[in-house]
């Protein structure tokens, strides 16, 4: 299972007192460019297969406030795939295992030298499949779909 781990930086701290609402969108920055590596998609595959991937959409829910030094850890759900786009949901949890933050992204594969999108490469799309065939078992997350609005009663 995929994780990130991290730690809230005295720099991602604002006036505040807790890390800052673009902290949080770089966490999950971070959690993508790891996950990346995860499905071998790390520094040297995208030079051999010159082959990336563009965050193309972006839904953060904050839940709770993390404060300097909170361990951090982000998993990350598979809702849907096709051959070259990713829609993925990432869970982003505190030391105690309570769900600080959300962000649900559509990934998209690139061809680098092509400037375009593309399938993914053949050594790659094997995990993704993995992944997929394990994560599409899941439920859906509470939060996955959500839409900004004002509720009225």
């Amino acid at each position: 299972m995929f994780h990130y781990q991290d730690e809230v930086r005295g720099e991602w701290v604002d006036y505040n007192g807790h890390m800052n609402d673009a902290a949080y969108a770089n966490v999950f920055s971070l959690a993508v460019d790891s996950f990346m590596d995860y499905i071998g998609l790390d520094e040297n595959a995208r030079e051999k297969y010159a082959y990336t991937i563009f965050t193309l959409e972006t839904h953060i829910v904050y839940l709770q406030e993390a404060h300097k030094g909170e361990p951090l850890s982000v998993t990350v759900q598979l809702l849907d795939v096709d051959a070259k786009r990713l829609h993925v949901f990432f869970t982003m949890k505190n030391k105690a295992e309570n769900v600080i933050a959300t962000s649900e992204q559509m990934l998209m594969g690139m061809d680098s030298a092509q400037g375009k999108s593309a399938p993914f490469p053949g050594e790659i799309a094997p995990k993704i499949e993995e992944i997929w065939n394990a994560h599409q078992q899941l439920e859906t997350p509470k939060l996955a779909g959500r839409k900004i609005g004002i509720k009225r009663s």
